[in-house]
């Protein structure tokens, strides 16, 4: 490894002959850094106010401005995304912005290199995170921060690392969030260790990249969920030194494959956008016990973990929203969110307790547990992973089976009344870029595929139904934001499914005729669908109308089921 340079003067002239980053396969030196940097120091230094957007897909180019815009004086603020909901909340409350962002500043022509030490206590970064509820909440960081945690990080696995040679950095992360921001680009620069700059999206890169040289994966847990058997991991396997996974649960059985796939049990760190890391494990040789990173103070209050270390800002204790059992050699076992509470007919109930019930049932590798609205008031409702079992049960006997046999098991350690009502079944849960499953992700789930519907006439070979058309129903999820349009291709499906409730229609679908779309449907509206089946030839004719006239019609052709 490369001697250690502090983050204060990691932008400064320095050492020869040292890389930071690669970029299709192009190494790119310290010098190059430092007089990006200083292209981007001479862009900032032109802006009146102290706030600075940045928004980078790319690691190298991320890395640039954000020490250009600290050595220009400025604040960083770092958006999680660049969708444009987040942009809309985000650019008021800023004075320019960089990157992958409209009307962005561009890196000066020239520039130059930054003379002086970083400030520990004066610059500053904003990052975001989406909490439980995915509503975007401002974290502000310190230099000092951020500089001891890398300290701390390389303290516990920088020997590690390097033990063989100083490794090539791959990610899956971005460096937008408190967990890439050290693992992807303030500790390597420190550290002097090489960042592959294009970002692993699919398992055949992991496993092409991470067999080349020797390799660190940072990772989150979605990517480590995903593995697949059927690739060729040898190579990968004899050159990994590290896999580091944060940013929520891994869950053992994944952590147990990423090891028998990659040669590596990873290295979880736990901790939060705002205590920053506060401790890690390996299931391998840890089990389920969590070690406190050096510099990191905890205590229990109530079951309630709190903690005290230099990566928060100040020296106060941080109470953070996990209950913990310590163990007898000092270290901590976690045992789920203590916010976690939810109230049904009058009756706490913990989420925890249910998902953990739920895993406890041989038929589900993962579960959430949630509380989403319901035409009586909030109904309890889990998201589930079935494991090879459970889908086996699924595919065999049907979703309302597979609900009352965990319906029954749920009832031996809850009352009935506490059950959840609703289920939802899905090969992975719902993330966001941190690797978190939210509350806002996991209620999308839930949200109506079919519109409120009151039949008017359902008497073959004839049926109509009023439709009441609503934005919030699922199908108008990205079509269109702000603007919502009904896609024909749902028209065509819910002329099927109500078509299905009306008639014996044959299971063989076999194409649709005469399509015509007159009108675009769009809500809040009364649609009235008309049906008419054929059976002799086998074809529902159906018609979407309104107050407004005509919007849809066609014909829909099915198989003899014998055939």
């Amino acid at each position: 490894m490369a001697d250690w340079i502090a983050l204060t003067r990691v932008a400064l002239p320095g050492p020869q002959g040292r890389a930071v980053a690669r970029r299709r396969g192009e190494l790119l030196s310290h010098e190059r850094f430092v007089a990006d940097v200083a292209r981007w120091q001479a862009s900032f230094a032109g802006v009146r106010g102290p706030r600075i957007a940045l928004y980078f897909d790319d690691a190298y180019d991320f890395a640039c401005a954000l020490f250009g815009a600290w050595h220009a004086g400025k604040v960083a603020v770092l958006p999680g995304d660049a969708q444009p909901a987040t942009l809309a909340r985000l650019l008021p409350e800023v004075d320019a912005y960089a990157g992958d962002l409209p009307q962005a500043l561009q890196p000066a022509a020239q520039g130059v290199a930054p003379a002086q030490p970083l400030d520990l206590r004066e610059t500053r970064a904003v990052i975001y995170t989406s909490g439980s509820s995915g509503q975007p909440i401002a974290i502000h960081k310190r230099l000092a921060q951020l500089d001891s945690e890398i300290q701390h990080l390389e303290q516990v696995f920088g020997a590690r690392l390097d033990a063989q040679g100083a490794p090539v950095i791959h990610a899956t992360v971005s460096h937008q969030h408190i967990y890439g921001l050290l693992f992807v680009t303030t500790w390597p620069l420190a550290a002097g260790r090489v960042v592959e700059v294009e970002k692993i999206a699919y398992p055949e890169q992991m496993a092409e990249r991470l067999g080349r040289e020797p390799s660190v994966l940072v990772s989150s847990p979605a990517h480590l969920r995903r593995l697949p058997e059927t690739l060729d991991w040898s190579a990968a396997r004899s050159q990994v030194r590290a896999i580091f996974s944060s940013g929520g649960p891994l869950p053992p059985e994944s952590s147990q494959q990423a090891h028998a796939l990659l040669g590596e049990s990873p290295t979880e760190v736990y901790g939060s956008s705002e205590t920053g890391g506060v401790a890690w494990r390996q299931r391998a040789r840890d089990g389920d016990a969590w070690t406190a990173l050096p510099g990191v103070q905890w205590r229990l209050k109530d079951d309630t973990l709190w903690v005290q270390s230099s990566h928060l800002d100040g020296d106060e204790w941080w109470e953070t929203s996990d209950r913990a059992r310590v163990l007898e050699d000092g270290r901590f076992v976690l045992q789920g969110r203590a916010d976690r509470i939810a109230k049904i007919e009058e009756k706490r109930v913990s989420l925890v307790a249910i998902e953990d019930a739920l895993l406890a049932s041989g038929a589900i590798a993962e579960a959430k547990a949630l509380m989403v609205a319901g035409e009586h008031g909030p109904r309890l409702a889990v998201v589930c992973v079935p494991n090879e079992e459970g889908w086996r049960r699924l595919q065999a006997h049907g979703k309302l089976a597979l609900n009352g046999q965990l319906r029954a098991h749920l009832l031996q350690s809850f009352e009935r009344v506490v059950l959840p009502r609703r289920f939802r079944y899905v090969r992975e849960l719902p993330v966001n870029t941190q690797g978190k499953a939210t509350e806002a992700l996991l209620s999308e789930l839930f949200q109506p595929e079919l519109p409120p519907a009151q039949w008017r006439e359902r008497r073959p070979p004839q049926a109509a139904v009023s439709l009441d058309i609503v934005p919030q129903l699922r199908v108008f999820d990205g079509h269109f934001p702000g603007a919502p349009v009904l896609p024909g291709v749902v028209q065509l499906d819910w002329a099927l499914q109500f078509g299905r409730q009306a008639f014996p229609l044959p299971r063989r679908f076999l194409r649709a005729e005469q399509l015509k779309f007159s009108q675009p449907v769009l809500p809040p509206l009364q649609l009235e669908l008309a049906l008419e089946w054929n059976d002799a030839t086998r074809q529902l004719n159906f018609r979407f109308s309104s107050q407004r006239g005509q919007h849809s019609s066609g014909r829909l052709v099915f198989g003899a089921d014998h055939a």
